[in-house]
Protein backbone atom coordinates (compact mmCIF):
# COMPACT_ATOMS: atom_id res chain seq x y z
CA UNK A 1 0.00 0.00 0.00
CA UNK A 2 2.83 2.20 0.93
CA UNK A 3 4.67 1.62 -2.25
CA UNK A 4 1.28 2.23 -4.41
CA UNK A 5 1.17 5.33 -2.76
CA UNK A 6 4.87 6.68 -3.61
CA UNK A 7 4.62 5.55 -7.00
CA UNK A 8 1.37 7.62 -7.66
CA UNK A 9 2.91 10.68 -5.62
CA UNK A 10 5.80 10.12 -8.32
CA UNK A 11 3.56 10.02 -10.98
CA UNK A 12 1.37 12.92 -9.95
CA UNK A 13 5.18 15.25 -8.93
CA UNK A 14 6.07 13.88 -13.12
CA UNK A 15 2.71 15.00 -14.42
CA UNK A 16 2.76 18.20 -12.64
CA UNK A 17 6.86 18.86 -14.03
CA UNK A 18 5.50 18.22 -17.50
CA UNK A 19 2.32 20.60 -17.47
CA UNK A 20 4.45 23.23 -16.09
CA UNK A 21 7.71 22.77 -18.23
CA UNK A 22 6.65 25.49 -20.20
CA UNK A 23 7.02 27.85 -17.32
CA UNK A 24 9.47 26.52 -15.23
CA UNK A 25 12.88 25.09 -15.86
CA UNK A 26 12.63 22.20 -13.15
CA UNK A 27 10.16 21.65 -10.49
CA UNK A 28 12.33 23.50 -8.38
CA UNK A 29 10.67 26.68 -10.07
CA UNK A 30 12.99 28.32 -11.52
CA UNK A 31 11.87 30.32 -14.36
CA UNK A 32 12.87 29.56 -17.63
CA UNK A 33 14.13 31.76 -20.54
CA UNK A 34 11.98 32.10 -23.63
CA UNK A 35 14.47 31.55 -26.54
CA UNK A 36 12.37 33.38 -28.80
CA UNK A 37 12.21 36.37 -26.39
CA UNK A 38 15.26 36.19 -25.95
CA UNK A 39 16.83 35.96 -29.34
CA UNK A 40 14.06 38.77 -29.95
CA UNK A 41 15.65 40.97 -27.79
CA UNK A 42 19.54 40.42 -28.27
CA UNK A 43 18.01 41.70 -32.13
CA UNK A 44 16.62 44.59 -30.84
CA UNK A 45 19.85 45.32 -28.92
CA UNK A 46 21.76 45.20 -32.09
CA UNK A 47 19.73 47.14 -33.97
CA UNK A 48 19.41 49.59 -30.73
CA UNK A 49 23.38 49.88 -31.03
CA UNK A 50 23.78 49.92 -34.89
CA UNK A 51 21.36 52.63 -35.00
CA UNK A 52 23.99 55.15 -32.27
CA UNK A 53 26.69 54.48 -33.88
CA UNK A 54 25.08 55.77 -37.01
CA UNK A 55 25.89 52.28 -39.00
CA UNK A 56 22.72 51.81 -41.30
CA UNK A 57 24.11 48.43 -42.67
CA UNK A 58 24.30 46.83 -39.40
CA UNK A 59 20.88 48.16 -38.91
CA UNK A 60 19.53 47.26 -42.10
CA UNK A 61 21.00 43.51 -41.27
CA UNK A 62 18.16 42.99 -38.43
CA UNK A 63 15.39 44.60 -40.26
CA UNK A 64 13.69 47.74 -42.27
CA UNK A 65 15.81 50.86 -42.63
CA UNK A 66 12.98 53.41 -42.57
CA UNK A 67 13.33 54.22 -39.39
CA UNK A 68 16.92 54.37 -39.43
CA UNK A 69 16.31 57.21 -42.59
CA UNK A 70 13.64 59.17 -40.10
CA UNK A 71 16.16 59.04 -36.92
CA UNK A 72 19.53 60.00 -38.45
CA UNK A 73 19.35 63.32 -37.98
CA UNK A 74 17.72 63.10 -34.10
CA UNK A 75 20.93 63.79 -31.60
CA UNK A 76 20.63 60.67 -29.65
CA UNK A 77 22.74 59.47 -26.30
CA UNK A 78 20.34 56.40 -25.42
CA UNK A 79 18.02 54.17 -27.44
CA UNK A 80 16.65 50.62 -25.90
CA UNK A 81 14.10 48.53 -26.12
CA UNK A 82 12.44 46.26 -23.46
CA UNK A 83 10.03 43.55 -24.73
CA UNK A 84 7.43 43.64 -22.40
CA UNK A 85 5.54 40.92 -24.19
CA UNK A 86 6.08 38.04 -27.50
CA UNK A 87 3.57 36.64 -29.44
CA UNK A 88 4.21 33.74 -31.83
CA UNK A 89 2.29 33.10 -34.93
CA UNK A 90 4.11 30.41 -37.21
CA UNK A 91 7.25 31.86 -38.55
CA UNK A 92 6.35 35.80 -37.55
CA UNK A 93 6.11 37.44 -34.04
CA UNK A 94 4.51 40.57 -32.55
CA UNK A 95 6.60 42.38 -29.81
CA UNK A 96 5.41 44.63 -27.17
CA UNK A 97 8.07 46.83 -25.75
CA UNK A 98 8.91 49.89 -24.19
CA UNK A 99 11.68 52.05 -25.78
CA UNK A 100 13.79 54.62 -23.82
CA UNK A 101 15.77 56.70 -25.54
CA UNK A 102 17.04 60.35 -24.70
CA UNK A 103 18.34 62.91 -26.60
CA UNK A 104 22.40 64.36 -26.20
CA UNK A 105 22.37 67.66 -24.13
CA UNK A 106 18.71 67.47 -23.51
CA UNK A 107 17.20 65.01 -21.86
CA UNK A 108 18.32 64.44 -18.14
CA UNK A 109 16.44 60.97 -18.44
CA UNK A 110 15.25 58.56 -21.13
CA UNK A 111 12.18 59.20 -22.99
CA UNK A 112 9.81 56.46 -21.93
CA UNK A 113 6.88 55.38 -25.20
CA UNK A 114 5.14 52.10 -25.62
CA UNK A 115 5.93 50.63 -29.26
CA UNK A 116 4.85 47.24 -31.34
CA UNK A 117 6.72 45.48 -33.37
CA UNK A 118 6.17 42.85 -35.96
CA UNK A 119 8.98 40.30 -37.00
CA UNK A 120 9.96 37.40 -39.18
CA UNK A 121 11.29 34.95 -39.29
CA UNK A 122 14.72 34.98 -41.66
CA UNK A 123 15.88 32.12 -44.49
CA UNK A 124 18.94 31.10 -41.81
CA UNK A 125 16.24 31.21 -38.46
CA UNK A 126 16.96 33.99 -36.69
CA UNK A 127 14.20 37.42 -37.00
CA UNK A 128 14.19 40.19 -38.72
CA UNK A 129 11.84 43.47 -37.75
CA UNK A 130 9.13 44.37 -39.97
CA UNK A 131 7.33 47.02 -38.35
CA UNK A 132 8.11 49.49 -35.31
CA UNK A 133 4.79 51.70 -34.29
CA UNK A 134 3.19 53.09 -31.78
CA UNK A 135 1.65 50.55 -29.12
CA UNK A 136 -2.55 50.71 -29.07
CA UNK A 137 -3.88 54.13 -26.79
CA UNK A 138 0.13 55.36 -27.45
CA UNK A 139 0.74 58.33 -29.10
CA UNK A 140 3.41 58.85 -31.72
CA UNK A 141 6.64 59.95 -32.04
CA UNK A 142 8.11 62.46 -34.25
CA UNK A 143 9.72 59.98 -36.76
CA UNK A 144 6.60 58.08 -37.22
CA UNK A 145 5.75 61.27 -39.27
CA UNK A 146 8.44 60.87 -41.42
CA UNK A 147 11.99 62.08 -41.77
CA UNK A 148 13.06 63.96 -38.97
CA UNK A 149 14.99 67.22 -39.52
CA UNK A 150 17.21 68.87 -36.52
CA UNK A 151 17.63 72.33 -36.35
CA UNK A 152 20.43 73.60 -33.09
CA UNK A 153 20.23 76.89 -31.98
CA UNK A 154 22.26 78.34 -29.29
CA UNK A 155 19.54 77.52 -26.15
CA UNK A 156 17.36 75.34 -28.29
CA UNK A 157 16.90 71.82 -30.92
CA UNK A 158 14.00 72.37 -32.89
CA UNK A 159 12.73 68.60 -34.78
CA UNK A 160 10.32 69.21 -37.64
CA UNK A 161 8.93 66.85 -39.50
CA UNK A 162 7.37 67.65 -43.10
CA UNK A 163 8.69 70.98 -42.25
CA UNK A 164 11.36 73.14 -44.38
CA UNK A 165 14.82 73.62 -42.43
CA UNK A 166 14.41 77.02 -43.10
CA UNK A 167 11.15 77.59 -41.31
CA UNK A 168 12.97 75.19 -38.44
CA UNK A 169 15.51 77.84 -38.05
CA UNK A 170 13.14 80.57 -37.65
CA UNK A 171 11.27 78.83 -34.17
CA UNK A 172 15.24 77.95 -33.06
CA UNK A 173 15.79 81.98 -33.34
CA UNK A 174 12.72 82.35 -31.27
CA UNK A 175 13.51 79.79 -28.73
CA UNK A 176 16.82 81.15 -28.34
CA UNK A 177 15.50 84.65 -27.46
CA UNK A 178 12.91 82.78 -25.00
CA UNK A 179 15.30 81.16 -22.96
CA UNK A 180 17.09 83.93 -21.65
CA UNK A 181 13.82 85.77 -21.37
CA UNK A 182 12.76 83.59 -19.15
CA UNK A 183 16.27 82.82 -16.64
CA UNK A 184 16.39 87.10 -15.90
CA UNK A 185 12.93 86.36 -14.06
CA UNK A 186 12.97 82.64 -12.89
CA UNK A 187 16.46 82.35 -12.77
CA UNK A 188 18.78 79.79 -13.90
CA UNK A 189 18.32 76.94 -11.62
CA UNK A 190 16.86 75.14 -14.82
CA UNK A 191 18.68 73.28 -17.55
CA UNK A 192 18.16 76.68 -19.73
CA UNK A 193 17.10 74.29 -22.98
CA UNK A 194 14.20 73.66 -24.59
CA UNK A 195 12.99 71.43 -27.64
CA UNK A 196 10.28 72.23 -30.10
CA UNK A 197 8.51 69.88 -32.00
CA UNK A 198 7.17 71.12 -35.42
CA UNK A 199 4.93 68.84 -37.15
CA UNK A 200 3.62 69.25 -40.38
CA UNK A 201 -0.58 69.72 -39.40
CA UNK A 202 -2.91 70.23 -36.62
CA UNK A 203 -3.74 66.45 -37.00
CA UNK A 204 -0.11 65.36 -36.91
CA UNK A 205 0.38 67.58 -33.94
CA UNK A 206 -2.68 65.71 -32.00
CA UNK A 207 -1.42 62.05 -32.78
CA UNK A 208 1.89 63.37 -31.05
CA UNK A 209 -0.20 64.71 -27.71
CA UNK A 210 -2.44 61.22 -28.36
CA UNK A 211 -5.82 63.58 -28.15
CA UNK A 212 -8.39 64.92 -30.98
CA UNK A 213 -7.34 67.32 -33.01
CA UNK A 214 -10.38 69.51 -32.46
CA UNK A 215 -8.62 69.71 -28.54
CA UNK A 216 -5.86 71.92 -30.14
CA UNK A 217 -7.59 73.85 -32.77
CA UNK A 218 -6.72 77.53 -32.31
CA UNK A 219 -3.92 76.84 -29.42
CA UNK A 220 -0.29 77.81 -31.10
CA UNK A 221 1.56 75.29 -28.73
CA UNK A 222 1.98 73.04 -25.64
CA UNK A 223 4.28 71.96 -23.51
CA UNK A 224 4.10 68.43 -22.60
CA UNK A 225 6.16 66.25 -20.02
CA UNK A 226 6.75 63.66 -22.92
CA UNK A 227 4.99 64.13 -26.01
CA UNK A 228 3.67 60.30 -26.87
CA UNK A 229 5.06 58.54 -23.98
CA UNK A 230 3.79 57.44 -20.42
CA UNK A 231 4.46 60.49 -18.53
CA UNK A 232 6.70 58.94 -16.09
CA UNK A 233 9.59 61.13 -17.19
CA UNK A 234 11.06 64.87 -16.83
CA UNK A 235 11.34 65.75 -20.22
CA UNK A 236 9.79 68.53 -22.16
CA UNK A 237 8.97 69.14 -25.75
CA UNK A 238 7.17 72.45 -26.84
CA UNK A 239 4.68 71.02 -29.59
CA UNK A 240 3.38 73.26 -32.04
CA UNK A 241 0.23 73.46 -34.01
CA UNK A 242 1.78 75.18 -37.09
CA UNK A 243 -1.95 76.08 -38.45
CA UNK A 244 -2.62 77.84 -35.40
CA UNK A 245 0.79 79.55 -34.95
CA UNK A 246 1.99 80.78 -38.65
CA UNK A 247 -2.01 82.74 -38.19
CA UNK A 248 0.27 85.20 -35.60
CA UNK A 249 2.74 88.09 -36.08
CA UNK A 250 6.17 88.54 -34.90
CA UNK A 251 5.09 89.49 -31.51
CA UNK A 252 2.64 86.70 -30.99
CA UNK A 253 5.38 83.84 -32.24
CA UNK A 254 7.77 85.30 -29.69
CA UNK A 255 5.25 85.58 -26.35
CA UNK A 256 3.68 81.42 -27.84
CA UNK A 257 7.69 80.62 -27.52
CA UNK A 258 8.72 82.56 -24.06
CA UNK A 259 5.11 81.38 -22.51
CA UNK A 260 5.51 77.47 -23.57
CA UNK A 261 9.41 77.95 -22.76
CA UNK A 262 8.55 79.18 -19.48
CA UNK A 263 6.63 75.90 -18.69
CA UNK A 264 9.70 73.90 -19.08
CA UNK A 265 11.82 76.26 -16.70
CA UNK A 266 9.12 76.21 -13.85
CA UNK A 267 8.26 72.34 -14.41
CA UNK A 268 10.82 71.34 -11.18
CA UNK A 269 8.25 73.92 -9.03
CA UNK A 270 5.22 73.08 -10.61
CA UNK A 271 3.21 70.38 -8.72
CA UNK A 272 -0.30 68.97 -8.33
CA UNK A 273 -1.23 71.78 -5.72
CA UNK A 274 -0.10 74.34 -8.18
CA UNK A 275 -3.78 75.86 -10.17
CA UNK A 276 -3.55 76.82 -13.67
CA UNK A 277 -4.31 80.06 -13.18
CA UNK A 278 -1.08 80.62 -11.70
CA UNK A 279 1.02 78.00 -13.80
CA UNK A 280 -0.65 79.94 -16.97
CA UNK A 281 -0.99 83.29 -15.31
CA UNK A 282 3.03 83.12 -14.59
CA UNK A 283 3.76 82.00 -18.01
CA UNK A 284 1.73 84.32 -20.10
CA UNK A 285 3.35 87.54 -17.65
CA UNK A 286 6.51 86.13 -18.76
CA UNK A 287 5.38 85.72 -22.22
CA UNK A 288 3.90 89.76 -22.56
CA UNK A 289 6.63 91.06 -20.20
CA UNK A 290 9.02 92.62 -22.81
CA UNK A 291 6.49 92.93 -25.69
CA UNK A 292 5.05 96.83 -24.26
CA UNK A 293 1.30 95.57 -25.00
CA UNK A 294 -1.07 97.42 -22.89
CA UNK A 295 -3.56 94.92 -21.02
CA UNK A 296 -6.37 95.94 -22.66
CA UNK A 297 -4.23 94.63 -25.98
CA UNK A 298 -3.64 91.23 -24.08
CA UNK A 299 -6.82 90.67 -22.26
CA UNK A 300 -9.58 91.81 -24.88
CA UNK A 301 -12.49 89.35 -24.03
CA UNK A 302 -11.59 90.25 -19.90
CA UNK A 303 -11.95 93.98 -21.35
CA UNK A 304 -15.25 93.28 -22.80
CA UNK A 305 -17.02 91.66 -19.89
CA UNK A 306 -15.84 94.71 -17.74
CA UNK A 307 -16.89 96.94 -20.30
CA UNK A 308 -20.41 95.42 -19.60
CA UNK A 309 -20.52 94.60 -15.79
CA UNK A 310 -19.91 91.28 -15.88
CA UNK A 311 -16.34 90.60 -14.79
CA UNK A 312 -15.48 87.33 -12.52
CA UNK A 313 -15.88 87.59 -8.79
CA UNK A 314 -13.41 84.60 -8.48
CA UNK A 315 -9.90 83.32 -10.24
CA UNK A 316 -10.36 80.86 -12.74
CA UNK A 317 -11.18 76.92 -12.00
CA UNK A 318 -8.89 73.98 -13.51
CA UNK A 319 -11.70 73.46 -15.47
CA UNK A 320 -11.87 76.41 -17.19
CA UNK A 321 -8.78 76.32 -19.13
CA UNK A 322 -9.52 73.19 -21.36
CA UNK A 323 -8.85 73.17 -24.48
CA UNK A 324 -12.50 71.99 -25.40
CA UNK A 325 -14.61 74.39 -23.55
CA UNK A 326 -15.99 77.42 -24.50
CA UNK A 327 -13.23 79.93 -26.41
CA UNK A 328 -14.32 83.22 -24.81
CA UNK A 329 -14.19 81.35 -21.49
CA UNK A 330 -11.02 79.87 -22.10
CA UNK A 331 -9.39 83.14 -23.31
CA UNK A 332 -10.88 84.87 -20.12
CA UNK A 333 -9.52 82.48 -17.89
CA UNK A 334 -6.10 82.91 -19.29
CA UNK A 335 -6.44 86.88 -19.26
CA UNK A 336 -7.40 86.43 -15.27
CA UNK A 337 -4.47 84.09 -14.73
CA UNK A 338 -2.32 87.05 -16.04
CA UNK A 339 -3.72 89.70 -14.44
CA UNK A 340 -3.16 87.75 -11.13
CA UNK A 341 0.52 87.83 -11.38
CA UNK A 342 0.96 90.96 -13.68
CA UNK A 343 -0.61 92.42 -10.41
CA UNK A 344 1.66 90.68 -8.03
CA UNK A 345 4.63 91.71 -9.68
CA UNK A 346 3.94 95.18 -9.78
CA UNK A 347 2.45 95.36 -5.90
CA UNK A 348 5.19 92.84 -4.13
CA UNK A 349 7.55 92.19 -6.80
CA UNK A 350 8.57 89.74 -9.64
CA UNK A 351 10.70 88.41 -6.91
CA UNK A 352 8.41 88.16 -4.77
CA UNK A 353 5.81 86.33 -7.73
CA UNK A 354 8.53 83.52 -8.15
CA UNK A 355 9.12 82.79 -4.20
CA UNK A 356 4.98 82.68 -4.39
CA UNK A 357 5.03 80.27 -7.38
CA UNK A 358 7.53 78.29 -5.71
CA UNK A 359 5.80 77.89 -2.37
CA UNK A 360 2.42 76.97 -3.78
CA UNK A 361 3.96 74.32 -6.28
CA UNK A 362 5.88 72.94 -3.01
CA UNK A 363 3.02 72.37 -0.54
CA UNK A 364 2.08 69.09 0.00
CA UNK A 365 -1.62 69.16 -0.65
CA UNK A 366 -3.98 71.52 -3.42
CA UNK A 367 -5.79 72.73 -0.12
CA UNK A 368 -4.45 75.27 1.62
CA UNK A 369 -1.30 75.43 -0.94
CA UNK A 370 -2.67 79.23 -2.09
CA UNK A 371 -3.66 80.24 1.19
CA UNK A 372 -1.04 79.40 2.77
CA UNK A 373 1.75 80.81 0.36
CA UNK A 374 -0.47 84.00 0.40
CA UNK A 375 -0.11 84.35 3.92
CA UNK A 376 4.01 83.48 4.01
CA UNK A 377 5.30 85.19 1.23
CA UNK A 378 2.84 87.69 0.21
CA UNK A 379 1.65 88.71 3.81
CA UNK A 380 -1.74 88.37 2.88
CA UNK A 381 -5.13 86.18 2.46
CA UNK A 382 -7.81 84.64 -0.24
CA UNK A 383 -10.15 87.02 0.81
CA UNK A 384 -8.31 90.60 0.38
CA UNK A 385 -6.32 89.25 -2.21
CA UNK A 386 -9.68 88.39 -4.77
CA UNK A 387 -10.42 90.95 -3.47
CA UNK A 388 -7.47 92.80 -4.48
CA UNK A 389 -7.02 91.16 -7.75
CA UNK A 390 -11.10 92.00 -9.00
CA UNK A 391 -10.25 96.07 -8.06
CA UNK A 392 -7.14 95.78 -10.16
CA UNK A 393 -8.88 93.85 -13.16
CA UNK A 394 -11.21 97.07 -12.73
CA UNK A 395 -8.72 99.27 -12.34
CA UNK A 396 -6.51 97.94 -15.45
CA UNK A 397 -9.61 97.20 -18.25
CA UNK A 398 -12.21 99.65 -16.85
Amino acid sequence: MAGSRGARRAATAAALCALLAPVLAGCGGRAAADPARGEVQRLLDRRSAALLRHDEHAYGDTGTRTGYARLHALPLVSWTYRITALRLDGSDATADADLGYRISGYDSAPIDARRTLTLARTANGGWYVTADRPASGAGQQLWDQGTVTAVRGSHSLVLGAGRPAAELRAYARLADRAVPAVSREWGSRWPRRVVVLVPATLQDMARLLGAPASDYRGIAAVTTGEAGGSGRTPADRVVVNPEAYALLGDVGKQVVLTHETTHVATRADTGPATPLWLSEGYADWTGYLATGRTPTEVAPELARAVHDDREPETLPADRDFRFSSDPVKLAQAYESGWLACRMIADRWGADRLGAFYRAVGTHPRRTGAVEDALHSVLDTDQRAFTAQWRAYVREQLG
